[in-house]
């Protein structure tokens, strides 16, 4: 089995200032941070270039969203090629809030994913069901069908950590059982198997999102397929540090 190397991400979504993110970018520059653990920090596109400018470069920063096309008339949108010219090198792409708050569907995340691929961008794709999907038994039907579109779009899996967020977890507190998280994370390693291939499934890394605190990390990072974490709430705050060395 490859060696998974562990995978942080703090998604800020739409918080901080400059001054709020100078504090918790000190806090992170100063920590004592696991050396075997990737650690990437999800800035808002307004405050990547601080971001990048201001975090040490053991730790990497994510655009949070980006467009399907290089340039042209999209207002409002950012490329992939903006990003790099930040000097950033990692995108999140299909997280649920995209999916549900601005109606992006599974085609447009598809296209967004070969293209910042191509762009030379890492991608943490985000998949995860709904609290109506998981009541209705259809957990693995709709993440199967969202890595599916995802996979279509992948040429080289090095550049892609799969994001496995329940949706009914995600800021509200509930977090699914570390059970919870490795039946899922070990059914998509099994669909990558059997959907594109061993090698793949042995290396891609699958984290796990919704409501990480430093207080369950630990038991989630002990899973087997759990090879990290997207961090939501808890990435502007200290305790990120706890999160980051939950395999320490």
């Amino acid at each position: 089995m490859a060696l998974r190397r562990f995978f942080v991400g703090g998604n800020w979504k739409m918080n901080g200032t400059k001054e709020s993110l100078e504090e918790l970018i000190t806090t992170l520059n100063t920590a004592s941070l696991h050396d075997q653990t990737e650690v990437v920090c999800g800035a808002p596109s307004i405050y990547l270039d601080f971001a990048r400018s201001s975090l040490d470069p053991r730790i990497g920063v994510a655009a949070q969203n980006c467009y399907k096309v290089a340039k042209g008339a999209f207002t409002g949108e950012i490329s992939p090629a903006m990003i790099k010219d930040c000097g950033v090198d990692w995108v999140i792409l299909g997280h649920s809030e995209r999916r549900h708050v601005f109606g992006e569907s599974d085609e447009l995340i598809g296209q967004k994913v070969a293209h910042a691929l191509e762009s030379d961008l890492g991608v943490i794709a985000c998949i995860g069901e709904k609290l109506d999907e998981r009541e209705a038994g259809t957990t693995e039907e709709v993440v199967y069908a969202q890595t599916q579109v995802i996979a279509d779009n992948v040429k080289d899996w090095g550049k892609v950590v799969l994001a496995y967020e329940p949706v009914w977890a995600i800021g509200t507190g509930k977090t699914a059982t570390p059970e919870q998280a490795q039946e899922v994370h070990e059914k998509l390693r099994s669909w990558l198997r059997g959907n594109v291939s061993d090698d793949v499934a042995d290396s891609v890394r699958i984290i796990y999102g919704g409501s990480v605190t430093g207080a369950n990390c630990r038991e989630l990072a002990s899973q087997g397929d759990v090879d990290g974490f997207l961090v939501g709430g808890a990435s502007l705050k200290p305790e990120f540090v706890d999160i980051i060395n939950a395999r320490a």
